[in-house]
């Protein structure tokens, strides 16, 4: 929202406004008939790294209503493309929708070039994609010094690990938790969708995972004092009771259940402890439940809960669960559209299934005068196949030192 507030003001520009998120317009100086007018536009972008590759997506997409009307002009589209992984091992390209070129090779770095005329301009956006070639965790640091004239004159890194895709490294046993939101407001497909979600999520656990869940509204209703481990009865017991007890009335209170779930997660040793929070709701005390998350959850050599969140409607406070899970090194997600919350769900339970990496921590660096950390502590760190991946930012630099948790393999 705050982007498009922020495109409404633009619209006042006199120079030029913004039409969609990738369209705008500029205004050309008066020229005579028959100019020719040459404009070159630079831009900065990310680059997306999901499934384990690197996408690069450009638009190059040109309606037909650019070209002249009654004259031939040459119509040449030139695409030069250079890439450098900065990881020092071999780039592997996935993916190219134009006919490139290759032109120059090294380890990590590689040159394209395409060029031809064509019979009317391109309608298809360039995309190119491309993997690091790896057979095990690995990571590196990519440093920056600052340009002449930037404000900011610190020295700059980006630490970051790659989680390749290794189908043979054991993953970490869970200690699962689900609190389920069963107030009022719940009440019809929210939650008929959630407790489908729940009961395909416990069939997938592990026999030698285990798991509790807290439904609550007002109050909390514990399917179990003490953890359970997954096994086919006890999945079984809890489809039952599920049906029968997650029945949506009253209020909510979300600091009840969490005071719950971190008390029976206390003595989790060899595994990961996490805990999916599913509401819809919004409560007046989210600065008390966060500074007493943060009180829990105190860095260390034991692996601390995860808090995962999943906000259900536009009415939840989804800033407070964004919060949340940031503070329990956890993960995020919206589902704004109730049909949606079972594949988010889903996809929440297959990342924490995946955990080959855990309490990655970066030290604090001794010896430097101005230090911000963009994120210095990543709770749980998956394979690439998974679907989530983690990099570590930080500006100042002197000295770095990392930690984390291996599951043995």
């Amino acid at each position: 929202m705050e982007d498009v507030k922020d495109i409404e003001k633009m619209t006042k520009c006199e120079d030029g406004r913004f039409i969609k998120c990738q369209i705008y317009t500029l205004k050309v100086p008066q020229v005579d008939g028959g100019t020719t007018l040459s404009i070159k536009m630079s831009w900065s972008q990310k680059l997306i790294y999901l499934g384990g590759q690197f996408c690069l997506n450009v638009p190059f997409s040109f309606p037909a209503y650019v070209n002249p009307v009654g004259k031939k002009i040459s119509k040449r589209e030139k695409i030069f493309l250079k890439v450098n992984s900065g990881t020092g091992r071999e780039l592997l390209c996935r993916s190219i929708s134009h006919p490139l070129k290759e032109l120059t090779r090294e380890v990590s770095k590689v040159s394209f070039l395409y060029e031809a005329e064509v019979p009317v301009w391109s309608n298809a956006d360039f995309t190119f994609s491309y993997t690091v070639n790896s057979s095990d965790i690995f990571g590196g640091v990519l440093l920056q010094s600052p340009f002449s004239r930037d404000f900011d004159q610190r020295e700059m890194f980006c630490f970051y690990l790659f989680s390749v895709n290794i189908q043979s490294r054991k993953v970490f046993r869970k200690d699962i938790v689900f609190l389920i939101d069963i107030s009022g407001s719940m009440r019809g497909d929210p939650l008929e969708n959630t407790k489908n979600a729940l009961v395909a999520s416990l069939s997938k656990l592990n026999p030698q995972d285990s798991f509790n869940i807290i439904a609550f509204n007002g109050e909390i209703h514990l399917f179990s004092s003490t953890m359970k481990l997954a096994t086919m009865e006890a999945v079984s017991n809890a489809t039952d009771w599920v049906d029968i007890n997650l029945v949506a009335d009253g209020g909510t209170n979300i600091l009840l259940p969490l005071n719950q779930a971190m008390k029976l997660l206390a003595e989790t040793t060899d595994s990961i402890p996490l805990i999916f929070l599913i509401t819809d709701g919004a409560v007046e005390d989210e600065r008390k439940i966060c500074n007493i998350m943060k009180g829990y959850l105190k860095s260390g050599d034991s692996i601390c809960p995860r808090i995962c969140t999943l906000g259900i409607g536009s009415y939840c406070n989804h800033y407070f669960l964004r919060m949340l899970a940031h503070i329990g090194m956890g993960h995020y997600d919206a589902a704004y559209d109730a049909d949606t919350i079972y594949f988010l769900m889903q996809r929440l339970i297959t990342s924490a299934s995946s955990v080959i990496l855990a309490n990655v921590k970066m030290d604090t660096l001794e010896h430097v005068d101005s230090l911000e950390v963009h994120r210095s502590y990543v709770g749980i760190f998956v394979p690439a196949h998974a679907g989530l991946n983690n990099m570590l930012i930080f500006c100042g630099f002197k000295r770095l030192c990392a930690h984390f948790t291996l599951r043995d393999c």
